[in-house]
């Protein structure tokens, strides 16, 4: 059964945080919305809830946090994913290089990895670890061994690193498994260094030699000179409210049926069976566009 929400929106993309944790810290991080969880979903009610979903139509499967690598059971996980659903991850990076082949082998398809910078002064700043050359090592790891499309999320903030588009599109430049995906700053912990994404998407929309609207969110990728780039606006937005196809879980356990709200989550700790499928249906009718 596929379900869709009041607004005659289907859904086929779960998006489920397995922690809150991370071993970063960065300046502008909004946490998927969670605010103090204190406790994690265990590998097999994510399981459960991984059944559930494939019963309802969903195709796609996106594992974040916080960061998911630090959780000892994430193999166990990925090797839950029931037949025939993508599963991918986004993670920081950092530990990555040691641990691509082995999500590989679990059946991960591929990878997002959150990068801000290619220089290691503004990366400590921004992070407050001294890792990029690691985050670089876990980036050529995933490629090795075919976590790809590789994407790289480079969060814009203005006056931080607005001056390196041009280094990151040289950097995915001729590199079929690499794409750049630039997003807008969420309006969380009242961040004050929202880049203009304007500028950047107009600069974008002259130099390149061909444009694709994706089907997820509407969204543009743009080619060009051998590198790809996408541009990800959920900000009063519209079209990226009106396309969006994802239900999002807490780590502890909760149904979020938006990204920018907080006050509509359904809670499935405890839940099994058919009390899971209920729970799943109210949270999908629960869907509206937070930008209409």
């Amino acid at each position: 059964m596929v379900l869709k929400d009041p607004y005659n929106r289907t859904v086929t993309n779960l998006r489920i945080s397995l922690t809150s944790r991370c071993n970063l810290r960065c300046i502008y991080c909004h946490a998927e919305g969670e605010v103090n969880p204190k406790e994690q979903m265990s590998a097999e009610d994510i399981a459960e809830l991984m059944r559930v979903g494939v019963q309802f139509g969903i195709k796609n499967i996106k594992f974040t946090g916080g960061e998911p690598l630090l959780r000892r059971d994430l193999l166990d996980i990925i090797r839950s994913v029931p037949p025939g659903v993508e599963s991918s991850m986004t993670t920081n990076g950092t530990l990555l290089a040691a641990k691509a082949a082995a999500l590989k082998e679990a059946g991960l398809a591929r990878v997002n990895v959150s990068l801000d910078t290619l220089r290691p002064e503004r990366y400590k700043a921004i992070t407050g670890k001294d890792c990029l050359a690691d985050v670089l090592a876990g980036i050529d790891a995933a490629i090795e061994v075919g976590l790809t499309p590789v994407k790289l999320n480079m969060v814009l903030l203005e006056g931080i690193n607005e001056d390196e588009l041009d280094d990151f599109m040289a950097f995915v430049r001729g590199k079929r498994d690499l794409i750049l995906q630039v997003i807008e700053l969420m309006e969380f912990n009242e961040c004050k260094f929202h880049g203009d994404v304007d500028s950047v998407e107009q600069e974008l929309d002259e130099r390149a030699t061909r444009i694709v609207t994706r089907r997820m969110h509407h969204r543009k990728k743009y080619c060009l000179d051998g590198a790809e780039v996408e541009v990800v606006r959920p900000l009063h937005n519209t079209e990226f409210c009106a396309f969006c196809n994802r239900l999002r879980v807490t780590s502890d356990g909760k149904l979020k049926p938006c990204l920018l709200r907080s006050d509509n989550l359904v809670d499935i700790r405890g839940k099994h069976g058919k009390e899971l499928e209920d729970a799943f249906r109210e949270a999908v009718s629960r869907r509206e566009p937070f930008f209409a």
